[in-house]
């Protein structure tokens, strides 16, 4: 057996909401504007023909409770809450009505943006690595089963900011729905357990400072909590 001339880094998992089990994480896939509210205030046409996707690494999980650090390279640093579809089950070339059976739950989801770095980006038509794909981007709450809550299909989406409403919306508005996203993400990858969909936000998209506490949920999946703390300096 070779050996392995550095550590190999910790495994990146999720709680299970009333189980002692956990769910590695694997991939992160996040589905870009899929609501039109949220496509309109980013100046952009929504495309109703397909979804399209970015990535986060799966190291860049962070918790629910967690303080992150203002990330560096940014001044606008952006919350984005979501609905998480968790993979329970291989999925390749699923069709649609079948694409439910291969979800194993749903949990709330905040994919932190460098929103500066990512317009720059957008504006030269480079990919969206350094406004996405960052240290402590990907936070995510416990994981939901759907034997418990079924599959939601609508439900009040909101984030709040210091008890300020800054997201209200309801996840029946999405472009693309899960089932939707699943068989079409599949159809481009070998989708594996412990695969993670982003599936979008809604409108109500900022900034948020050090100091400041991010609160959001979605009705039937749960809550989710965030601090900001301050920018790391080590």
């Amino acid at each position: 057996m070779n050996q392995l001339l550095f550590p190999t880094p910790p495994v990146s998992a999720l709680p299970v909401r009333g189980r002692p089990e956990q769910v590695p994480i694997r991939r992160i896939f996040c589905v870009g504007r899929n609501y039109e509210a949220h496509a309109r205030e980013m100046d952009v046409v929504v495309d109703r023909e397909a979804p399209f996707y970015f990535t986060k690494a799966a190291e860049h999980y962070a918790p629910s409770g967690f303080t992150v650090s203002y990330p560096p390279g940014t001044g606008n640093y952006h919350y984005e809450m979501e609905l998480v579809a968790v993979i329970g089950a291989p999925a390749f070339r699923v069709p649609v009505e079948r694409a439910l059976d291969c979800v194993f739950g749903y949990a709330c989801g905040l994919d932190m943006t460098r929103r500066d770095q990512q317009l720059a980006a957008r504006e030269q038509r480079r990919p969206w690595d350094l406004g996405k794909d960052f240290e402590q981007s990907a936070v995510v709450a416990d994981i939901v089963p759907a034997t418990e809550i079924g599959h939601p299909r609508e439900g009040v989406i909101e984030l709040r900011v210091n008890g300020e409403t800054k997201q209200h919306s309801d996840i029946s508005l999405l472009i693309h729905s899960v089932p939707e996203i699943v068989a079409h993400l599949s159809t481009f990858y070998h989708l594996q357990p412990g695969d993670l969909i982003f599936t979008g936000t809604p409108e109500g998209v900022g900034p948020v400072k050090p100091g400041d506490e991010i609160a959001g949920s979605i009705a039937g999946v749960g809550t989710i909590t965030l601090k900001i703390g301050n920018p790391d300096e080590g």
